[in-house]
């Protein structure tokens, strides 16, 4: 690639920002352990499969009934 390309100038950029950071990677590692934590343990732990426990291998089927049920006054 070139160098004077556009999208290599950008990536140089970036790459040389983190390259010379101090506190920000401890901040960026930090804030990808806060990530992890929330989309995999909390998922894990704290909110279970709903439709899988319910619906028994028939998911449209029940998607339905419950949207018709909830429609319907």
């Amino acid at each position: 690639m070139r160098k004077d390309n556009f999208l290599y100038r950008i990536y140089d950029l970036y790459a040389d920002g983190f390259r010379h950071m101090c506190l920000g990677k401890t901040l960026w590692a930090i804030i990808l352990i806060k990530l992890f934590i929330i989309f995999v343990i909390l998922k894990i732990f704290f909110f279970p499969n709903f439709l899988k426990q319910h619906a028994e291998g028939n998911e449209s089927s029940f998607v339905a009934s419950e949207l018709v049920e909830r429609a319907s006054p």
